[in-house]
């Protein structure tokens, strides 16, 4: 599939900025159409996909971190089930012919990861938080929406993935927000930590929307509903990562634990199998964490000056 246009919910964010570089670098002669409705007006969002017209539309607009969603409950449902379901109508109703990507979470499968085996797309739903029980839902009905009414869907499943930009409301880049203040010296040299026993599958952003490329690029071949864990099959302890950054930072850095960053439940170890992706799609992750690991604490501990020049000049016109 080559697509003419290709609109963007959540275009803003972090995944999408990276997708909008990728997407441009795949097919130049693409239009990037940013998708700033509100997912949660039904009627706004069916005007966006209208006007529009858009040969596939890639979904990543949603509330993305589990204390948010537990913070805010029935936001998080609105937007991450609701917004999904918007979308996928107006794309039934105005543009039949258009590809839906769209973006869940292996977060989805919760309790599931008890069996200490890397997980692949057969493994039930099962989520422990409202962040997760959002994503679950979501992708049960576009998967049902696909079945029944002709939606032309693709569900993805990522693992954890992160890389320079993201919010320091996810844990990587928590640690890197805190030795970047701890090198500048607005920071003792003391980092707060959540559960550093916990183990999960990390990539690097550049890799997962290397495949939601790919996916539109095979988006003719893929019946209806089709589903991708993105994932490296590799278990990383939380710790061993916190420790890698740390030595990079070459100082003496002392690490405490953070009652506040715990989890209410916690699963020990999560990882994913993501066979299928590679057989289907020809997608591997590439990127090896050590190098994202560095990117990250790079771009924490450039000077700010430095940071807004940078954006400025890559900044969209």
């Amino acid at each position: 599939m080559t697509p003419d246009r290709i609109l963007i919910t959540g275009s803003t964010g972090f995944v999408g900025g990276y997708l909008r570089t990728a997407l441009a670098a795949q097919w130049p002669g693409a239009a990037l159409i940013a998708g700033d409705a509100d997912v949660t007006d039904a009627g706004a969002v069916h005007r966006m996909i209208e006007a529009a017209r858009p040969d596939a539309v890639v979904h990543l607009a949603g509330i993305a971190s589990v204390p948010a969603a537990r913070l805010a409950p029935d936001r998080a449902f609105a937007v991450n089930l609701g917004g999904s379901l918007a979308v996928a109508r107006a794309i039934i109703d105005t543009a039949p012919t258009c590809l839906m990507v769209h973006v869940g979470s292996a977060e989805c499968y919760g309790d599931s990861f008890r069996s200490g085996v890397a997980l692949d797309e057969t493994a039930a739903l099962a989520p422990l938080n409202t962040y997760a029980a959002t994503k679950a839902a979501a992708d049960l009905a576009l998967g049902a929406m696909a079945a029944e009414s002709g939606l032309r869907l693709i569900r993805f499943r990522p693992f954890n993935h992160t890389g320079p930009g993201q919010s320091d409301a996810f844990v990587i880049p928590a640690f890197a927000a805190q030795i970047a203040a701890i090198i500048a010296g607005s920071q003792p040299p003391v980092i707060k930590v959540g559960n550093l026993d916990a183990a999960r599958d990390f990539l690097d952003v550049r890799d997962i929307v290397r495949a939601y490329t790919l996916a539109i690029a095979h988006g003719n071949d893929l019946p209806p509903g089709t589903i991708f864990n993105l994932a490296s099959g590799m278990p990383r302890r939380i710790g061993d990562i916190l420790h890698t950054m740390i030595s990079v930072a070459d100082r003496p850095i002392t690490v405490e634990i953070d009652p506040f960053r715990l989890r209410p439940v916690d699963i020990p170890s999560a990882f994913g199998d993501a066979s299928a992706a590679a057989r289907v799609l020809g997608w591997r992750p590439e990127i090896d964490l050590t190098n994202t690991l560095h990117d990250i604490l790079t771009a924490s501990t450039r000077p700010a000056s430095d940071t807004l020049a940078r954006t400025e000049h890559t900044r969209s016109p």
